[in-house]
């Protein structure tokens, strides 16, 4: 019976009941309720996080090092979709490839890679990596950068 879900509880003395401060002297945590006299941890709202008494904190203390980088994101275009989703002597540029959806329409830059294989003769306008340059004038088609 012991092992049914309705009848399962925790271990005798595993819990312990909240400590009920402020009950009276005889109580043993009457009066100031166990946060002694006075003094910074005696009050009631304590000091902020990483607040180091007055002292200089720690992350002012420490120098700053690198950079932030707020370049342009590029995104990435594969041979592989422009042989998925183009015809032969189509032109690729930046409003064909967001009708696709191969990038965003915000995208501010986008770069051919050589990911995988095209056999189309295609006229490619953009960025693309020197492999994919070879590959795509291979088959036949032509990059403008």
């Amino acid at each position: 019976m012991a092992n049914i879900l309705s009848n399962l509880r925790a271990p005798e003395g595993s819990t312990t009941g909240k400590k009920r401060l402020g009950r009276g002297v005889g109580s043993g945590l009457g009066k100031t309720s166990g946060r002694g006299q006075k003094g910074q941890y005696a009050r009631t709202g304590r000091s902020k996080p990483h607040f180091e008494g007055g002292q200089t904190p720690m992350h002012r203390r420490l120098p700053k090092r690198g950079f932030t980088h707020e370049g342009v994101e590029v995104e990435l275009v594969s041979l592989e979709a422009l042989e998925k989703y183009f015809d032969v002597g189509a032109k690729v540029d930046h409003a064909a490839l967001v009708e696709k959806g191969l990038i965003s329409r915000t995208c501010e830059a986008y770069k051919l890679l050589g990911n995988g294989e095209v056999k189309k003769a295609i006229h490619y306008v953009g960025k693309a990596s020197k492999g994919a340059a070879k590959a795509l004038e291979a088959a036949g088609g032509t990059i403008t950068v």
